[in-house]
C-alpha cells in the first residue's frame, strides 16, 4: 500500500459529535454557557427534521436514541432527560419528507403541529443558504440580503476552522408541495457547529504511515476548513494548498486530476462519484490505493481500489461484498495496524525462503562438488534426510513467526509487481549457499588431510552443515542488520528451534544405537573446533562486512 483514502467521520474521529457553538440572531453563542431551549425554531427544526429512532421504554437518554451521532448530538443539545423528549415529539407527527442524500446534502421534512403543517430543512449550508430569501432575526422574519448572507458565511468559515462540522437549518410555512420546490423560499434560521475530535492513537498512526512512505489521504463531506483543521491536528496536511473540494474535481477532466491528485491530502464536500475518480487518479500515478467506505454508494470506489476497506461498525453489506478486508472497529489505527502485520508477513516469507534455499543449494553443492573432484560422499543419504527433516525444517518454522524488524514501518513501500526474489534475495541465496556447500566441503577435506576415516570425516561435514545452517537462520532474521545488532531472544522458538536441532545432533554423535543408524562418530574437542571454525567463520565474515556497510 502506498496511498490510504480514508473517511474522516469515525476512522480519524472518534465518531462522537457534541454541539459546541450556534450561529443564531446575527451572532456566535457557546451552548455551554447559554440556554438553547428558548429558540423554539431552531429547536423545531433540528429535532423533527432528524431521523434517529426512539426507544422511549428506555430510561437514559443513550438508551432512548439510536442513529448518526449527528443527529443524536442535535438532539442532545435540546434534551438531557426521556420524559421531555417523549412529549415534545408526541406532538407533531410527520407528514412528508425528502431523505439526506449525498448530492443534495440536504434533509426535508413535513410536519404536522395541531393541524398546522410546516417544513423543516437541515443541511450543508452552502447549500441551503442558497434556497434561503429569508432569515429569522429576533423571531422577526426579514429579507435575506447579499450583506448578511455573506455574513453569515464569514461566521460558517470561522466556525470551520475551529474543527467544527456545520449544519444549517430552515424553514417554511406557505407552499409546501410536496415536490422539488419544497426546498427553495426558505427562512433561514440558525446554523450548528459540532465537534467530533480526533481519535488520539489515529495522529501515531499518521506518523506511522508517513514514515513508512504511505501517503495518508482524509476525505470527507464535511467543509474545507473544518477537514483542513482536523487534517492538522493529525498532521496530515500543512496548508490548504493542499485540500481540493468536490466542486473544483467537477470542474476539471481525469487527465488534470491525475496531475494534481499527489499533491492532496485532504478532499473535502466530496460525492462518493467522487471517490471513484480520485481511486483511478491515484492508481494512473501507480499507487497501490486502499480506499475506505461505509455507504452503498461507495462500493464502485471500494470495488476500484487495491484494497477495498468496508467499515464493520457502520458499513452496509453492500460495502462490506464489494470489499476486499472489513475493518471490525472502523478505526484508522488498524489500518496502519494491518499494512503493518501484512509486511511482517511478507518478510517473514522472505526469510524462509532465503533460509531453506540457502541451505538446500549447500547440501546440493556440497555432494556436487565432491562428486566434481572424485571425492568420496561427504554425507550419507540417511545424513541428508536427518538435515532435511530435523535440523532445517524446525528453525525455517520458527521463521515463520518471526517479529518484525525494528525499523519495518521506515522502509517504502514494495513496488506491486516486484518479484519475491527481489532486492538481492537471489544474491544472499546462491552466494551463502555456495559458502555453506564449500565450507561443509572443506571440514570434510581437512578430515581427509588429517587422515582420519570416513565415518569421521563425514561427522565433521554433517556437523558443520548443520551448524552452519543454525547460524545462517539468525542471519535470515534480518536483511539489513548483521546478526550482531539482531536481538536473538526476541524470538523463543526460533531459538527453541535451534537448541533441539543442537540437542538432536548431539543424540546422533553421542548415543551409540543412533551412532550406527546415522553412521556418525563421536566428535573430540580439536574436531569440534574445527567444526566451529568452518560453521562460524563465514557468518563472521559477512556481519563485519554489513556493520562496516552500514556505517
Amino acid at each position: 500500500t502506498s496511498v490510504i483514502c480514508s473517511d474522516k467521520t469515525g476512522t480519524l474521529t472518534q465518531n462522537k459529535m457534541t454541539v459546541k457553538e450556534v450561529y443564531l440572531n446575527g451572532k456566535i453563542t457557546d451552548i455551554e454557557k447559554d440556554n438553547l431551549t428558548d429558540y423554539t425554531k431552531l429547536m423545531k427544526c433540528l429535532v423533527y427534521c432528524n431521523d434517529c429512532n426512539y426507544d422511549f421504554t428506555k430510561k437514559k437518554m443513550s438508551e432512548t436514541l439510536h442513529g448518526d451521532p449527528t443527529e443524536l448530538a442535535l438532539i442532545n443539545m435540546f434534551f438531557k432527560d426521556v420524559p421531555k423528549l417523549e412529549e415534545y415529539i408526541s406532538k407533531v407527527h410527520r407528514v412528508y419528507d425528502i431523505p439526506f442524500d449525498s448530492t443534495r446534502k440536504m434533509m426535508s421534512v413535513i410536519m404536522n403541529e395541531n393541524g398546522k403543517e410546516t417544513c423543516y430543512v437541515k443541511g450543508a449550508p452552502e447549500r441551503l443558504l442558497d434556497r434561503c430569501n429569508y432569515i429569522l432575526e429576533n423571531n422577526k422574519i426579514k429579507p435575506f440580503t447579499y450583506q448578511k448572507k455573506k455574513q453569515v458565511m464569514d461566521f460558517i468559515s470561522a466556525m470551520s476552522s475551529r474543527a467544527l462540522r456545520c449544519l444549517a437549518a430552515a424553514y417554511k410555512e406557505e407552499n409546501l408541495s410536496k415536490n422539488s420546490k419544497l426546498e427553495e423560499n426558505l427562512i433561514f434560521i440558525g446554523v450548528t457547529g459540532s465537534i467530533d475530535p480526533p481519535r488520539k492513537e489515529a495522529g501515531e498512526a499518521v506518523l506511522k504511515c508517513k514514515l513508512a512512505g504511505i501517503k495518508p489521504i482524509m476525505i470527507t463531506g464535511d467543509h474545507q476548513n473544518t477537514a483542513l483543521a482536523i487534517a492538522k491536528s493529525l498532521n496530515i496536511c500543512n496548508n490548504d494548498s493542499q485540500v481540493m473540494t468536490g466542486e473544483q474535481i467537477e470542474n476539471i477532466d481525469d487527465k488534470e486530476l491525475e496531475g494534481k491528485v499527489n499533491k492532496i491530502r485532504v478532499f473535502a464536500r466530496v460525492s462518493p462519484s467522487h471517490k471513484l475518480r480520485i481511486v483511478r487518479a491515484f492508481k494512473k500515478n501507480k499507487n497501490v490505493v486502499a480506499m475506505t467506505g461505509d455507504g452503498v454508494n461507495d462500493a464502485p470506489a471500494i470495488k476500484e481500489a487495491d484494497i477495498g476497506i468496508a467499515m464493520g461498525i457502520s458499513g452496509t453489506d453492500v460495502t462490506k461484498e464489494a470489499s476486499s478486508m472489513i475493518l471490525m472497529d472502523d478505526d484508522f489505527s488498524t489500518i496502519v495496524a494491518a499494512v503493518e502485520e501484512g509486511r511482517i508477513i511478507y518478510d517473514n516469507i522472505r526469510k524462509f525462503i532465503r533460509y531453506l534455499l540457502s541451505c538446500n543449494l549447500g547440501e546440493v553443492l556440497t555432494m556436487f562438488l565432491a562428486t566434481v573432484f572424485y571425492l568420496p560422499n561427504p554425507l550419507s543419504p540417511i545424513q541428508i534426510l536427518l538435515v532435511n527433516l530435523a535440523t532445517d525444517g524446525l528453525p525455517a518454522i520458527a521463521l515463520g513467526v518471526d517479529p518484525a524488524d525494528s525499523d519495518i514501518m521506515r522502509q517504502m513501500p514494495r513496488a506491486k509487481n516486484e518479484s519475491i526474489f527481489a532486492r538481492g534475495l537471489v544474491e544472499k541465496i546462491v552466494v551463502r549457499g555456495t559458502l555453506i556447500g564449500l565450507c561443509t566441503l572443506l571440514a570434510f577435506m581437512v578430515g581427509r588431510y588429517y587422515r582420519m576415516d570416513l565415518e569421521t570425516c563425514r561427522t565433521l561435514a554433517l556437523c558443520t552443515l548443520v551448524m552452519s545452517q543454525l547460524i545462517h537462520v539468525f542471519e535470515c532474521r534480518s536483511e539489513r542488520h548483521s546478526i550482531f545488532e539482531i536481538k536473538l531472544f526476541t524470538n523463543m522458538w526460533l531459538v527453541g528451534a535451534v537448541l533441539v536441532s543442537i540437542i538432536l545432533i548431539c543424540l546422533v554423535l553421542y548415543v551409540p544405537f543412533l551412532r550406527e543408524i546415522f553412521h556418525t562418530v563421536a566428535l573430540n574437542l580439536k574436531q569440534w573446533l574445527i567444526v566451529l571454525f568452518f560453521s562460524g567463520i563465514i557468518a563472521l565474515i559477512n556481519s563485519v562486512y554489513l556493520l562496516v556497510k552500514s556505517k
